[in-house]
């Protein structure tokens, strides 16, 4: 009798004689036990809620067993909902933190060896603060200027306290490696500077500083950065400054999850994303500051200040992270969804979800090719991607439930001869975040793709969700692609995306790094936060699905067409930076920008920024369009409601709501 007959009929135990094993699933159910030992645990919780589960899939989803691997699955899934049995090797810390195991200083800094790859430096209190400040020094010193080299760094710090200064430059991330932000001390700055191109932070992109508790000497840290750098889950014990030193010029910005106890400055920040954060307090605005569930937050007001403020997020997941826990064991931690969620995940709680050890992981280390990644996801496994440019010669397909994909350092896929880089099935709780997706030279019609075409399934109560995904065309050669991100699942969450044809770099120019849209939504009920699309030859963001919600939209139109006949939408002149389509009956959006800067020809118009049927359910609050530097003329902001930008109107022209240019509550 094989051994999954054998549990199926006896219900309380599993023989693993391994003359027993002759199908493929009885291979599959030896992984699972060497993952999950309790399984063979005769009347274990584990084995009887393996058999529970067993049973209802048999009867419900028939077609789940097609699938050799089903018994890892299986156990996977039982596993997660138990507070025990724990993967080989892992502590009950891995699986569900305790009071005791979440209180700032407990996580141990000495861990298990696991092999993270070259790119990924791991730092111990014992280190002598020379030796860290020497690392930390060197990488910024490469990565200062290096917007497009091949470089990629990840730097975690383990549990405990560091007096050193970490200034992060382009394609790094820094991140602690606590259960909490209170974990890791840092007592100096984490901070990310303008000093390279003469105090202008317009080019500060892709960094990320996360999961720290920061003492600035001064009692000021300071983020000056632009788009693709988030801010998360950090601890500011002090003030924080969002621009350059100088106050010059700075476009950001994402900030989630984070405690700032003094005043937040956003100084010459045009925009900026604020989700589910506490701060001291807020002081500073240009043109479109957006704060969602965020405590702490200043008073609602369009424009001038331009405040828009939405008390609660309605749903969100948290990028999940890596930490050690309590016995010294690495896991990744994937928050729980919330809905209707204000404040951050940990001040004061014990943040809920759910812990994977790293042997569930399939570490991606430079060399690895599709083939293997898409072989370790066929066996059940997660992904865990160290920094590095990857070639992908097929599509990384992801086609099972909560399966996590995450990303450190801006590991990044180029899609090779023209394949997709990506593709979702249309499953419940599939988590990709950290994700850095360079388009090829060969044209690839999408580079990520959530769902099929024609998805139907609801996720409601287990949404995929997209956290700190950037994709970029051209800039670091001559990319092209046609969509960067196509959304066609229900219920999908993007948390922080930038989605950027290049305007500088290698391989830029209008025939050269052609890209139609960035992002396109077909999926029912997406909610995004803090979108940035830019500089997209047609509709930068098109928006097909039903139920639709944006927290922060901030877009550059592109800013090369050679002339008006080159960007034409019909007998329109150029294509809106944000369009609903015609067919949609509800959609909701709050704080969006579109700017235009036609440097290749100024006399190039858009006849409006925003393109949305005049419809009641569909709603957009406190929105602008500006013309940068007089380069070019947006003529209206919706349709054809607001007043125009161009050389004679540098200034904003802002629009409270619609429809019929009203403001709409």
């Amino acid at each position: 009798m094989h051994i999954l007959r054998w549990l199926i009929c006896s219900a309380v135990v599993l023989l693993v004689s391994s003359s027993l094993f002759a199908a493929p699933e009885d291979a599959w159910m030896q992984q699972a036990i060497r993952l999950y030992p309790d399984l063979s645990v005769k009347g274990s919780a584990l084995n009887l809620r393996f058999v529970e589960i067993y049973n209802q899939k048999k009867g419900a989803e028939p077609r789940f067993f097609a699938a050799p691997n089903w018994p890892v699955l299986i156990a996977k899934e039982a596993a997660a909902t138990l507070p025990q049995p724990l993967p080989a090797g892992v502590t009950p810390a891995q699986n569900a933190a305790t009071p005791s195991e979440t209180t700032s200083g407990t996580a141990k800094a000495k861990s298990d060896p696991v092999d993270f790859g070259p790119n990924v430096t791991i730092f111990d209190p014992a280190m002598s603060k020379e030796e860290i400040q020497s690392k930390l020094d060197s990488v910024f010193k490469t990565q200062q200027t290096n917007q497009f080299g091949a470089e990629r760094n990840a730097m975690f710090f383990k549990p405990g306290t560091y007096s050193v200064d970490a200034n992060i430059g382009f394609n790094t991330q820094v991140a602690g490696l606590g259960f909490l932000p209170d974990d890791v001390i840092i007592k100096g700055n984490v901070h990310a500077e303008a000093d390279w191109s003469h105090d202008n932070g317009t080019v500060n992109f892709w960094r990320a500083a996360e999961n720290m508790s920061v003492t600035p000497p001064d009692g000021n840290d300071r983020w000056a950065v632009s788009q693709a750098a988030p801010f998360r889950r950090m601890h500011i014990r002090g003030r924080l400054q969002l621009d350059p030193k100088g106050h010059g010029w700075s476009s950001g910005g994402f900030i989630a999850d984070c405690k700032v106890e003094g005043n937040v400055s956003s100084g010459s920040q045009q925009q900026y994303m604020s989700r589910n954060d506490q701060f001291g307090s807020w002081s500073g605005s240009v043109w479109n500051m957006v704060f969602t569930g965020v405590l702490g937050a200043p008073a609602p007001h369009f424009p001038n200040p331009s405040h828009t403020v939405v008390t609660q997020a309605p749903v969100i997941r948290e990028k999940p992270f890596v930490y050690i826990d309590t016995a010294g064991h690495y896991a990744v931690f994937v928050p729980a969804l919330r809905t209707n969620a204000s404040g951050t995940t940990w001040d004061g709680k014990k943040p809920a979800g759910t812990s994977l050890p790293i042997s569930q992981f399939f570490i991606v280390k430079p060399g690895a090719t599709a083939g293997a990644i898409n072989a370790a996801l066929a066996e059940g496994r997660d992904l865990l991607i160290t920094p590095g440019i990857y070639h992908l010669d097929q599509t990384i397909n992801i086609t099972r439930a909560n399966t996590v994909v995450l990303g450190v350092g801006f590991a990044t896929f180029v899609p090779d001869n023209g394949v997709t880089a990506m593709k979702i099935a249309d499953v419940d709780g599939v988590t990709v975040a950290g994700i850095l997706f360079d388009a090829g030279t060969t044209n690839s019609p999408v580079l990520l793709e959530v769902g099929p075409p024609g998805s139907s399934a609801n996720h409601v109560a287990n949404p995929t969700c997209i956290s700190d995904v950037f994709a970029r065309i051209g800039g670091a050669g001559g990319g092209k692609a046609t969509v960067a991100m196509m959304i066609n699942s229900n219920n999908v969450i993007i948390d922080h995306t930038w989605l950027w044809r290049a305007d500088h770099g290698d391989g830029v120019g209008w025939t050269i790094n052609t890209a139609d849209n960035g992002l396109v939504v077909n999926g029912g009920n997406v909610t995004a936060y803090g979108l940035f699309v830019e500089h997209f030859q047609k509709y930068n963001v098109l928006w097909n699905g039903n139920g639709g919600r944006t927290y922060m939209f901030q877009n550059e139109l592109p800013y090369d067409p050679p002339e008006q006949t080159s960007w034409m939408n019909g007998t329109k002149k150029g294509y809106a930076a944000y369009k609903v389509a015609d067919s949609v009956t509800t959609h909701e959006a709050w704080g969006l920008g579109s700017y235009c800067y036609f440097n290749v020809n100024t006399s190039v118009v858009a006849d409006r920024g925003f393109e949305i049927p005049d419809v009641p359910g569909v709603k957009l609050h406190n929105v602008l369009t500006v013309s940068l530097g007089g380069k070019g003329s947006i003529a209206n902001i919706i349709n054809s409601i607001g007043s125009p930008t161009d050389a004679r109107h540098t200034t904003p022209s802002y629009l409270a709501g619609y429809p019929k240019g009203q403001a709409s509550p």
